[in-house]
């Protein structure tokens, strides 16, 4: 049966509660923190540093932390404007990729000065098939662009061997999301030879052993090509991580395979919220709430409403009540806040019982709540090791943890 682990995608130091929910797991058995240089721009990393710090020592050294390497966002990406990173794929405006040996080096070093440890135990290369994107919209052809993301992750294995040499890491892997797609996309990551390369760069560094020990990859109920790869790690002795076990994807659309309660104060902190609003100065307000209202049902998953909410809403909301003044203002936004923290839980209510409809053929053989259901089916996948979960709130490390039992 696999294990899980505590994923730490959207843990941030600045939230006690994230702080409080690590030591939890810790305590409650859980053994692999799995985080990234890019979640939370560090701060992700910088949590885990602050949850350890409350435990001895023989305690720390039963925990697992596994990184990630790749993502130019944020912090990284101002310093890249500053002193460009070698070998940089441009993806988007705000999101640039690097597994070059220098790039791999220093943000090592910066992950190691915010998780406050001296050796890493994992350090993945982090969705390196951004080249593949990026030559697939140069039209550069595919035996080209296969060779050269080859070329690219042999040089990164002699780097990561290095490491290894150095004592900083104790092994290194790939998370790549290309997978977990079919093996006739143009977008698929083909890792038959991942084994070869690890053995020439182990070579080339004088190790007398590849150091490459994981896979990771989104594996979920309705997401299942990334068995097959699954399986070929398990044959060559790596261990797979499966992340995404509740954010699935299926015919183009994401859904999150859970369940929630209705929120029972939902309509009382509406009707407050109206009330006050309901006058001349703060009607665009009170539109904007009645339209939220008759739209709680629309989104396709939580996903979609948390990008709405910090695309759409809030700008939308900071210039409807700009014009009043400071206390007035304050009083205004003490009513907003409480609605929105109760409205997202109406979203994620309604969300679920159209993904409990929609999907009712995958979960027909199960009675529970969808989340158990999903969870149970990784669980009995004898390939995959650990389970990666977001666990930001104590409460979810309980439920989660209650599944082992």
């Amino acid at each position: 049966m696999s294990n899980f682990a505590f994923g730490t995608y959207r843990i941030s130091e600045h939230n006690p509660q994230h702080i409080e929910s690590i030591r939890e797991a810790i305590n409650s058995g859980v053994k692999l923190i799995d985080t990234s240089s890019n979640y939370m721009d560090g701060s992700s990393e910088r949590a885990i540093a602050i949850a350890l710090r409350e435990f001895d020592d023989n305690i720390k050294d039963e925990i697992e932390i596994v990184s990630k390497v790749g993502y130019i966002q944020n912090t990284n990406m101002e310093k890249h404007n500053k002193n460009p990173f070698d070998e940089v794929v441009e993806y988007s405006d705000e999101c640039y990729h690097s597994i070059s040996a220098t790039f791999i080096n220093s943000q090592l070093s910066d992950s190691l000065e915010r998780l406050e440890i001296k050796k890493l135990n994992c350090y993945l290369l982090h969705n390196p098939e951004y080249y593949l994107y990026d030559a697939i919209n140069k039209n550069i052809s595919k035996d080209k662009r296969l060779d050269e993301i080859y070329n690219r992750i042999y040089l990164a294995f002699i780097q990561l061997e290095k490491e290894v040499k150095e004592n900083r890491i104790g092994s290194y892997g790939i998370s790549s999301n290309s997978f977990s797609v079919a093996s006739d996309s143009d977008e698929f990551l083909p890792y038959e030879d991942l084994i070869t390369l690890a053995i020439k760069a182990s070579q080339k560094i004088g190790n007398k052993k590849h150091n490459f020990s994981t896979i990771e990859l989104p594996i979920n109920i309705l997401e299942k090509n990334g068995l097959h790869c699954a399986a070929w790690a398990k044959e060559n002795n790596l261990r797979v991580l499966s992340n995404r076990p509740l954010n699935a994807q299926y015919g183009n659309v994401m859904y999150r395979l859970a369940e929630y309660d209705e929120s029972i104060e939902y309509y009382n902190y509406l009707n407050e919220l109206l009330n006050v609003s309901d006058n001349k100065i703060l009607k665009p307000l009170y539109n904007l709430i009645e339209q939220l209202d008759d739209s709680k049902h629309k989104f396709a998953w939580i996903g979609d409403y948390d990008t709405f909410l910090y695309s759409q809403i809030i700008p939308h909301l900071k210039k409807t009540i700009e014009i009043l003044d400071e206390e007035n203002r304050e009083t205004i936004f003490n009513f907003i806040d409480i609605f929105l923290q109760e409205y997202r839980k109406m979203v994620a209510y309604e969300c679920g019982k159209k993904t409990k409809a929609t999907l009712k053929p995958f979960f027909k053989d199960c009675s529970s709540l969808l989340q158990e259901c999903a969870l149970k089916y990784l669980q009995n996948i004898d390939d995959i090791d650990y389970i990666l979960v977001g666990m930001r709130k104590s409460t979810y490390v309980n439920q989660i943890l209650s599944l082992n039992k």
